[in-house]
């Protein structure tokens, strides 16, 4: 009887472990699910390497590592600490230490004023999910609308659009001097689309460039 009861009693408290613990999504994962932990970052010992998805790291690129979420991923990590956001890509599989959720790259880490403190506790959330096949965006229009030394500048104009133009994104180019240009860019899904987003935006006052992938 003793033994019986010992039995119930694990079996219901492994149940009740279960049910509360916090599942990672191992496929694609909806918009909109939610992460809270600690970041952290990494950089120029990477610079060069291939990545877990096969991609070469860069760490001027807006991309991050995560355990579970599927590569191509996009991710918008906020800086509980600041309020500063950013949003990155997943290509690469980290961190590898205990209690941390995410692993971003310098460019990201600059974004969210984490590179001198090495880390943050954050919030991160699906936003949307890009095909890592970079073939499959041959010949799409990017509409640029600034291009920054200073990454506060491309926040602010990200920040400012994203509400109503939810593909609107950072990027990073470093220019053979070595300086870094942050690039504040919007994709669109055809020709027609782009002429007439470039059109509104241009009629608002946004000093518009269109770009051919």
């Amino acid at each position: 009887m003793e033994n019986k009861y010992l039995l119930f009693l694990i079996i219901s408290l492994s149940l009740i472990i279960y049910s509360c613990r916090t599942e990672k999504p191992r496929t694609s994962p909806p918009a909109g699910y939610i992460e809270v932990g600690e970041a952290s970052w990494y950089g120029p010992g990477f610079h060069g390497r291939m990545t877990s998805s096969r991609e070469i790291f860069n760490m001027e690129d807006l991309t991050a590592a995560h355990p579970t979420l599927p590569f191509g991923t996009i991710v918008q990590v906020t800086n509980l600490e600041n309020s500063q956001t950013v949003t990155v890509r997943v290509n690469d599989r980290g961190p590898f230490v205990k209690n941390r959720i995410i692993d971003l790259s310098y460019a990201a880490a600059r974004m969210l004023g984490l590179v001198g403190p090495g880390t943050a506790r954050v919030r991160l959330e699906v936003v949307g999910f890009k095909n890592p096949d970079l073939a499959a965006e041959k010949d799409q229009i990017i509409i640029q609308l600034g291009s920054f030394l200073d990454p506060e500048r491309a926040r602010a104009l990200y920040q400012n659009l994203k509400a109503e133009f939810p593909d609107i994104f950072i990027s990073t180019f470093q220019a053979a001097s070595g300086q870094v240009f942050y690039r504040v860019r919007l994709r669109t899904g055809s020709q027609e689309e782009a002429v007439q987003l470039a059109e509104q935006l241009s009629s608002a006052g946004y000093p518009v460039l269109c770009l051919k992938q």
